[in-house]
């Protein structure tokens, strides 16, 4: 089983780790891309700051990451994101079978690295699927021809919880599909809380759990939500009146 996760604008600063070794992530087959996807990012913060504080779409503060990105210190992937899905995902509490198979099993899609495991060391960034980087272009014609041969070798279950712009950086045809809508008078609508809080949790279920099949992934999303409905490879997880009353 692998599980798609979306990154988070939301990142933990410092860190504990050496800075960056691109040879030391998993799936080396995408060093190529993140190195000129690295080295471009150099290039547009020293030729052109202004304009890479446009494509990114971010303050001169918050650009300064990026400068930074081969000498600052590192943090493993699922520390390094926060936000509600990684607070209800909760990586850093599991233990026994459930940590090890989120270790095995869930990858990080991230406009910089392409895929990330929980335990790759990576900076603070600023980087996002839909951008344009200067001297490089729109991101997907970049990583399409790398993400989507890796993600089609993989075995057995793969779970898609990306979010659309990241989804478009690889497509995954026989990837289960899951959706979380909102309910209102027959009126279905993607609220953005409810979708990460309960990708969050499935997340967590799912590497509590396992999972084979679509079923299995229906199954283990029940307690989650209000409905759960099953067409194929798309998985529906219908919210009513539940996320009312979870806060934040």
């Amino acid at each position: 089983m692998l599980v798609l996760l979306p990154p988070s604008e939301g990142k933990a600063t410092g860190g504990t780790g050496r800075p960056l070794d691109l040879g030391s992530l998993s799936r080396a087959a995408l060093t190529p891309v993140r190195a000129r996807l690295i080295d471009a990012l150099l290039a547009a913060a020293a030729s052109d700051p202004a304009g890479l504080r446009a494509a990114l779409g971010c303050s001169a503060s918050q650009v300064a990451d990026d400068t930074a990105l081969l000498s600052s210190p590192t943090l493993p992937a699922l520390a390094r994101y926060t936000g509600v899905v990684y607070d209800n995902l909760g990586w850093a509490t599991m233990t026994g079978p459930a940590r090890r198979r989120a270790d095995a099993s869930l990858l990080v899609a991230s406009a910089l690295f392409g895929l990330l495991s929980p335990r790759d060391r990576v900076p603070a960034y600023r980087l996002s699927a839909g951008t344009s980087l200067p001297g490089v272009g729109p991101l997907a014609a970049l990583w399409r021809p790398v993400l989507e041969p890796e993600l089609a070798a993989a075995r057995g279950l793969v779970v898609d919880l990306r979010s659309g712009a990241y989804a478009a950086l690889a497509r995954v045809p026989s990837a289960v599909q899951v959706r979380v809508l909102r309910d209102s008078a027959g009126r279905r609508t993607t609220v953005s809380h409810d979708n990460k809080w309960t990708k969050g949790r499935l997340a967590r279920a799912l590497c509590e759990h396992g999972a084979r099949t679509a079923r299995d992934v229906a199954e283990v999303a029940r307690e989650l939500c209000d409905d759960v409905e099953v067409d194929g490879l798309r998985v529906d997880l219908v919210l009513h009146g539940l996320a009312s009353a979870r806060g934040g």
